[in-house]
């Protein structure tokens, strides 16, 4: 059973203050923070495959923090380059942290929101378990995949479609792999996981409840 959504501001000590949301289950096991697509291409917390993901995550069990990084829907602030929304995402788990102290914590994200949040934990260290939603891999189209000797050792599941277009399945596998994580490959699926949205979930859940 799944409570109703809470809408709330991160207001971090510094930079913009940022629009989210909570999505509950009635008994959470864990809690994960989402980070959403390309904000200079139309990503927000709300698109479709961020809204399915969320719903069968709270099904499974997971709290799930939504937010809008800076300058997107009611988020202060402007485009950064994918500097500063690395702060946004720091933001975000700080308040997660606070919000549910008591339940183990995860960071995923989709395409710019997975590169920006393995961005965080390089720059960091931190070492919480991640989840990355197609992360593009070809530098043309978005911000650079942190080099895996950067990151410190933790729990990483990379999931791709075998047709998408930012990344072949060869790209992300030896990443994976350079970074200590795992790929989980979806034949038939592009960048957008049409109608595989629940498997997509199921993968996550599988991997955050571990």
């Amino acid at each position: 059973m799944e409570v109703s959504p809470e809408r709330i501001r991160i207001e971090p000590a510094t930079g913009p203050a940022l629009e989210a949301r909570w999505d509950r289950p009635a008994a959470a096991a864990g809690a994960v923070v989402f980070c959403h697509p390309h904000p200079q291409h139309g990503g927000t917390m709300t698109a479709p495959l961020m809204h399915k993901v969320t719903k069968g995550l709270v099904e499974g069990g997971l709290a799930v923090l939504r937010f809008n990084f800076r300058g997107v829907g009611l988020s202060d602030g402007s485009w950064d380059g994918g500097i500063g929304e690395i702060d946004d995402v720091a933001a975000a788990v700080a308040r997660a942290g606070d919000d549910e102290p008591a339940l183990p914590l995860g960071l995923a994200g989709w395409s710019f929101g997975a590169v920006t949040g393995l961005a965080w934990q390089a720059r960091t260290g931190d070492a919480t378990p991640y989840g990355g939603i197609a992360p593009p891999v070809r530098t043309e189209y978005a911000e650079r995949l942190p080099t895996p000797g950067d990151l410190a050792p933790a729990r990483r599941l990379f999931i791709l479609g075998d047709r998408d277009q930012f990344a072949t399945v060869d790209e992300l596998g030896d990443y994976a792999a350079a970074a200590g994580g795992s790929l989980e490959v979806l034949a038939g699926s592009d960048h957008f996981f049409y109608f595989r949205e629940e498997r997509v979930a199921a993968l996550l859940i599988e991997h955050f409840l571990a």
